[in-house]
């Protein structure tokens, strides 16, 4: 039986840790050929490594920092010169910026959020689109987040990039329909890391993150959230594009309560 992704040549950004591992290793199950990519190059050799002997499928890892323009060219190039092409690119890498007020951000938080997620992803699928229109197209998988959609505190920066970066998938899914080339979004809840951390630090906390949530749990990343960007990479989902997919368990529905236990200690300036 062939496999979903056989013969696809994808890159994941940010695919060495927290939900890129779990969508990583979803898709060398599906068979895709990998790029890896992320800052920590050691970590991204060893993801590669471990799914070249579990899985079996060729993977790579690159060091990336995907806020650098010309190391995002790189790693296109790079999936290119090693594997002959390609014709899907997740850009799961995102940037998140201390947890305070937004009249306390500075305007370095706010750029450096943008340039790993917006301009990021912007560069990678400019770069990327000229190899997807000799494949015959090609599928983008953006990240949005519940985030943006509720608003959350202390995450003004972050916001804003993910409300940017709808912007930015719908834009390219009307343009670049014309070579075949569908982009979609999806806006996870899952045990990423950050959401492990806590977890893992913060008794009870999985419990009251969840307790709102329709499924009653957290995603897991390779079984909940990797089999949705199998989809969206896949001709599976040949006939959809400009979408947003909520995949949190149902979470958007009843959203949830940002509020910071320690408000007075924030506008006073604290951490």
């Amino acid at each position: 039986m062939s496999k979903l992704l056989e013969n696809k040549i994808a890159i994941v950004t940010g695919g060495a840790k927290g939900l890129g591992y779990g969508i990583s290793r979803r898709l060398a199950q599906d068979g895709a050929k990998l790029l890896i990519t992320g800052r920590d190059g050691k970590a991204t050799a060893e993801v590669a490594a471990q799914i070249r002997a579990e899985i079996g499928t060729e993977a790579i890892g690159m060091a990336t920092d995907v806020g650098v323009k010309a190391d995002v060219e790189a790693m296109i190039q790079r999936a290119v010169d090693e594997f002959g092409g390609l014709d899907i690119l997740v850009n799961n890498a995102s940037q998140l910026s201390p947890n305070i007020l937004m009249e306390h951000k500075t305007d370095e938080m706010l750029k450096r959020t943008l340039e790993i997620g917006l301009w990021g992803s912007w560069w990678g699928m400019q770069a990327a689109l000229p190899h997807f229109k000799k494949r015959g197209g090609g599928s983008v998988i953006n990240f949005h987040s519940i985030d943006a959609q509720t608003g959350a505190w202390l995450h003004a920066d972050y916001n804003i990039n993910k409300m940017a970066i709808e912007g930015l998938t719908r834009s390219a899914a009307v343009e670049w329909g014309r070579f075949n080339v569908r982009v979609n979004a999806i806006a996870p809840t899952g045990l990423g890391q950050v959401f492990a951390k806590l977890v893992d630090e913060v008794p009870g906390f999985l419990e009251m993150a969840t307790a709102n949530n329709p499924l009653k749990r957290a995603g897991d990343p390779e079984l909940d959230i990797g089999p949705v960007i199998a989809f969206l990479a896949s001709d599976m989902s040949r006939f959809v594009t400009g979408e947003l997919i909520n995949v949190d368990g149902g979470q958007h529905l009843p959203g949830y309560v940002s509020v910071p236990h320690n408000l007075a200690e924030l506008e006073k300036g604290g951490a």
